[in-house]
């Protein structure tokens, strides 16, 4: 493809009692007649930590280092801003993680790169499942998948599948398994990977999954090895709990249309699954809280009848009172244990769905966290289910874990019914409540979670452990839990010897395998205490996480891994054209533009007029008149609008950070120029307010090249060129022009900058009455030129200077009649929006003029790359 063959991929996975070791290697060799861009990405799951990335060119290998993710970041925009190549690998944190690197290379040579990760397989259904991403994007000469697992307690079932497998293909798969060992391989030839005969697309193209299970002769399994331990525990043949389900769904008015429908689908599906030991209720809220029953009633065949004509007739209302519907569920679930209306042998659990953010009655959601958690009292898990993009998603995940429970997002997708009944269907058959796994003290440390609230038929509870002398070599182990007939306590024993008589025949094992799950264990449980932890303790589990994370190589949300590799630059003769050539074709391009106003026009002609002859300075204020339609810009409260010329629209996010953080606004690591944003907020707190208006006090400007700094408050402007400061009032009327920077200061209006490569900023002053009982003065940010700046530029408005398009669906009436929803699709997610407007205060800091805009909510997610708080910076600087 475009003169690159990937000429080798091989995927390599080894699984020792669980615990999942997997290699990527791709070679590729440029078979054109110039240097070219060689591409390497893949998708991980989520669950999974990469542990160590390389690429290797022309026999000289680029190890990638795992750093403190802000150390990291720096080091690799410093080997950008030098001409080096460079990947920097990230944990995004969504369903799947896409890890991409580039590297140039000449003619005829080759590259390698090798990605490792590692990642605990967690038993569902009664299965492990590894899911490995294909996607070659070519035909692959040598292709090959290749997963050894050893599990030293025998293999029962082992299956691999793939969603791009064909009847052809299916044959090409090999599998083979015998007491502990299983082998699985797939290495599909040129041809059986072509489309159709003669094609050259490949149909590689989805996921390769593998499930298995192992021998269960007893309820658990320890194992210890050199002074780590792990325990399995996974008993078999329990009666079944019966359970207590309170289904709270959202039937506000953004859940219309195909949210609403999917859930009633979901919930049909559900009512089929409940058995008749159970007991069950709905309870509903819009802008009102409704219920079918008034208690809990039993799954009779009748009440099953009864509760289907009920789904089938939800619909939507209002606005969201989700903390009426949560407490009303609550408070039904307490009332069924007190009065005995459920069987004290019981596993009771509730299940939360909404798409949107409370917004009727308590709205406050750290209010409503306090007071579910003050209801619920530890006694059963709250499951939170964000249906789409516009719900507070840390905000449920953060009540769900406080609660013993956990969140999960459900994506507006054709198969949304079958997430909701997925999750549903891991919940379901509830075996054993109020599970402990009980090791003595005075010999072990470092110990992961051992108490768990619910055991759920077909999963498996794993507990890792540090022993206090390494050379300890048995361990005795007290469990207990409650089932549905009788207490289950017992004692079980392990020492290290059968461990290693269990390993001997074993060749692959990877280093010390159970230190490194204990680790992996470790971090993941840390990473989940610090969601809903605040002040001291967040800091001290994120510092605990962050050294686990260093000490094992993981990549985490903590830590990110930097490769670099050294360019070569050939010294070129230069060309010097003349500057009236250079100018007549700069003002071409300008007036091609869309929507490029003469004035506006003259005004960039005459900046690039000074950077070509810098003697010529003359006053520029009456030449700036208000830029076209189509920018980026922040502004207000505060307030961001991307423009999107081909659509000749615009889209806008508002972000919510409390005063004092400080925003990366825009980074380009090629030209260095960067532009961070601090925060303040209104002289006092608004009490009557759900949110508290923030606005930029503050910008910070650079050019890591030129060595300078401009600090812009509404007080002053300040440059810093290497040691020496010069600084300026908004009184003043000032043309500036120096290496690297032109700045007109428009008196008590605006700020026009160009810096470095010619991009173009402004910056409007927004002046408010000095005695103002609550507003401060604040800043807004206006791009000009961003095409000036490279293609690596990001930052919350400088991801959106590359082109971006989206598609508006099913536009239909919102909560205010003036401002209709819609569904965007951007990014390849699924968004709800709704049309409004945001104002543009170039040319009118006090007024201002509405500019119609499709609003994505819940600070830009799923429109923004990552989430609005990976864009929080340390300094201004």
């Amino acid at each position: 493809v475009n003169g690159i063959e990937i000429y080798s991929m091989k995927i390599d996975s080894k699984v020792t009692s669980r615990f999942a070791h997997n290699v990527i290697t791709s070679r590729a060799v440029n078979r054109g007649n110039v240097h070219k861009e060689v591409f390497f990405d893949v998708e991980l799951p989520k669950t999974a930590f990469i542990t160590n990335f390389s690429m290797t060119i022309d026999g000289v290998t680029y190890p990638g280092t795992i750093k403190e993710k802000e150390v990291a970041k720096k080091q690799y925009e410093k080997a950008v801003s030098k001409g080096q190549t460079a990947g920097l690998v990230k944990a995004s944190g969504r369903k799947t993680e896409k890890f991409t690197v580039s590297v140039n290379i000449e003619a005829a040579s080759k590259v390698t790169f090798e990605l490792t990760y590692e990642e605990l397989l967690k038993r569902q259904f009664g299965k492990y499942e590894m899911l490995i991403k294909v996607k070659p994007k070519q035909l692959v000469k040598n292709f090959e998948i290749e997963v050894n697992i050893f599990e030293p307690q025998g293999i029962t079932e082992l299956e691999a599948e793939g969603t791009f497998i064909t009847n052809d293909l299916q044959n090409i798969i090999k599998k083979t398994f015998s007491e502990k060992k299983g082998h699985i391989s797939f290495k599909p030839t040129l041809d059986q990977q072509r489309t159709c005969a003669n094609c050259s697309q490949s149909v590689l193209d989805g996921d390769f999954t593998v499930r298995y299970d192992v021998k269960r002769t007893a309820p658990d399994n320890l194992q210890i090895v050199n002074g780590y331990f792990v325990h399995f525990f996974a008993p078999t043949n329990l009666p079944k709990l019966p359970k207590n389900v309170v289904f709270v769904i959202d039937i506000s008015g953004s859940m219309s249309g195909r949210g609403i429908e999917q859930t009633r689908e979901a919930l049909l599906k559900i009512l089929d699954d409940i058995k008749e030991d159970d007991f069950f209720n709905f309870i509903l809220f819009g802008s009102e809280v409704h219920t079918w029953k008034e208690t809990l009633i039993k799954a009779t065949p009748k009440n099953l009848d009864e509760a289907r004509k009920f789904v089938r007739g939800i619909d939507t209302e209002g606005l969201t009172n989700l903390h009426g519907g949560i407490m009303r569920g609550i408070d039904m679930l307490n009332a069924a244990h007190e009065g005995n209306l459920v069987p004290k042998r019981s596993a009771s659990i509730i299940i939360m769905l909404t798409d949107g953010q409370p917004n009727v009655g308590v709205s406050n959601t750290q209010d409503i966290q306090a007071h579910v958690k003050k209801a619920i009292e530890g006694k059963y898990p709250l499951y939170d289910l964000g249906f789409g993009y516009g719900v507070d998603y840390n905000f449920l995940e953060k009540m769900a874990l406080e609660n013993k429970g956990l969140a999960r997002r459900i994506y507006p997708d054709s198969d949304a019914a079958l997430q909701l009944q997925g999750f549903y269907d891991e919940v379901s058959n509830p075996m054993l409540v109020d599970v402990e796994l009980n090791y003595p003290e005075n010999e072990i440390s470092d110990l992961t979670k051992n108490s768990f609230k619910h055991f759920y038929g077909g999963s498996e509870i794993v507990v890792a452990g540090r022993f206090i002398d390494n050379n300890q070599n048995s361990l005795t182990v007290d469990v207990r839990g409650e089932g549905a007939n009788d207490a289950l306590s017992y004692t079980t024993q392990q020492d290290a010897e059968q461990t290693a008589q269990a390993f001997q025949e074993q060749k692959y094992i990877f280093g010390d395998y159970i230190e490194r799950l204990w680790a992996y264990l470790t971090i993941e449980q840390l990473l989940e205490k610090r969601i809903a932890a605040t002040g001291e303790e967040k800091e001290n589990l994120t510092a605990e996480a962050l050294d686990l994370s260093l000490k094992y190589k993981f990549v985490t949300p903590l830590t990110s891994m930097v490769v670099t590799k050294p360019e070569d630059y050939n010294n070129q003769d230069g060309i010097a054209d003349k500057p009236i050539e250079v100018l007549n074709v700069y003002l071409k391009n300008l007036l091609s533009k869309p929507c490029m106003c003469m004035a506006y026009a003259k005004l960039l002609f005459i900046v690039k007029l000074i950077s070509i002859k810098p003697s010529f300075t003359p006053q520029l204020s009456h030449l700036y008149t208000a830029p076209p339609t189509w920018y980026t810009s922040v502004d207000g409260d505060p307030h961001f609008i991307i423009s999107v010329p081909q659509k000749e629209d615009a889209i806008c996010f508002n972000i919510n950070e409390n005063p004092g953080a400080v925003l990366n606004l825009i980074n380009d690591p090629v030209t260095g120029i960067t532009i961070n944003g601090e925060l303040i907020g209104d002289k006092r707190v608004n009490s009557d307010a759900k949110i508290q208006n923030t606005y930029f006090g503050k910008l910070g400007i650079a050019n890591k090249h030129l060595d300078l700094k401009l600090t812009v408050t509404p007080e002053k402007i300040t440059i810093q060129n290497g040691n020496e400061k010069t600084g300026f009032t908004w009184l003043d009327s000032v043309t500036l022009q120096q290496e690297g920077l032109t700045l007109v200061i428009n008196r008590k209006k605006n700020l026009v900058l160009s810096m470095g490569s010619g991009a173009s900023f402004v910056i409007v002053l927004h002046q408010v009455w000095k005695k103002h009982p609550l507003h401060q003065d604040f800043l807004g940010l206006y791009t000009l030129e961003s095409d000036k700046l490279s293609e690596q530029t990001h930052g919350l408005l400088g991801q959106f200077f590359h082109p971006i398009d989206f598609t508006i669906l099913e536009i239909h009436p919102g909560s205010d009649p003036k401002k209709p929803d819609a569904t965007m699709i951007v990014k390849n997610n699924e968004l709800t929006v709704t049309r409004g407007w945001q104002k543009d205060f170039r040319r009118d800091p006090n007024q201002g003029v509405d500019i119609p805009c499709w609003f994505v909510h819940n600070n830009g997610a799923g429109l923004i790359d990552g989430l609005h708080t990976d864009y929080i910076v340390s300094s201004l600087f």
